[in-house]
């Protein structure tokens, strides 16, 4: 019976790709389901029999304790750097887009608002 490895609700395609190419060359028999259309159901990469499960869950470990060092010392070369992308970097880079979001934000809270002022006016 297939077992799930990886759910790819909000995995990031080099990291997917990465899962793949070692469940590849550890010859671990696998296959992935894509995503439904609606995005309600996300897809998955699954691996075939359950001999390999245990396996592939330790190599799925390591990738992971890898990956976790390597992209937090990206991350805080990135901050020494000055290029981490701070709120201030996004709303320079993409005023539209920020303040887009930011309308709607609060468009969102006086709609949540209204039925109380409603209430109690």
């Amino acid at each position: 019976m297939s077992k799930l490895l990886l759910n790819l609700r909000n995995v990031p395609d080099d990291e997917a790709a990465d899962v793949r190419a070692f469940l590849d060359a550890n010859r671990i028999a696998w296959y992935e389901t894509r995503p439904g259309p609606f995005g309600i159901s996300m897809g998955g990469i699954w691996v075939k029999h359950d001999q390999d499960v245990p396996e592939a869950k330790r190599l799925m470990a390591d990738y992971q304790a890898g990956r976790r060092t390597r992209v937090r010392a990206e991350h805080e070369a990135a901050r020494r750097e000055g290029r981490e992308e701070t709120f201030a970097m996004l709303l320079r880079e993409r005023p539209g887009w920020v303040l887009l979001r930011v309308a709607g934000i609060l468009l969102l809270l006086a709609l949540m608002a209204l039925p109380g002022y409603l209430l109690w006016r």
